[in-house]
């Protein structure tokens, strides 16, 4: 089994930056990406970035190009997530997630079958 405890999560002012951290535990070897999502109240989790554990493969949406940036250092079972310049609707609580089976479309929901707790961010106008 996995398990995933994401942190790092604040309030920031708008323009600032946030580092996310992931930290995987349990059987890492069969983890085929590792991915972050977000959510506000009253809308479902939204794809933000992914990672394939090689590193080899990297996904992100539109609204992260530019200004997140995800990364993972396998040697210490972490996943990072760096977001710049960051915005107001970039508010949300952030959850890091964890996939078994190579597939494609590893922005959807459904690719991701373990979970972090998640953490908030609050990016203040």
């Amino acid at each position: 089994q996995v398990q995933l405890v994401d942190s790092g999560g604040g309030v920031v002012q708008a323009g600032g930056s946030l580092r996310l951290s992931c930290v995987v535990s349990g059987r890492t070897a069969s983890i085929y990406a590792m991915g972050w999502f977000r959510q506000t109240p009253g809308k479902g989790r939204e794809f933000v970035a992914a990672i394939t554990w090689d590193g080899l493969g990297k996904y992100s949406a539109d609204s992260a190009k530019g200004r997140f940036t995800i990364t993972r250092d396998n040697a210490k079972n972490t996943m990072f997530l760096q977001m710049n310049s960051l915005k107001p609707e970039d508010t949300a609580v952030y959850y890091c997630a964890a996939a078994f089976r190579a597939e494609k479309d590893m922005d959807r929901l459904d690719r991701y079958s373990v979970w972090g707790e998640g953490t908030q961010v609050t990016v203040s106008s």
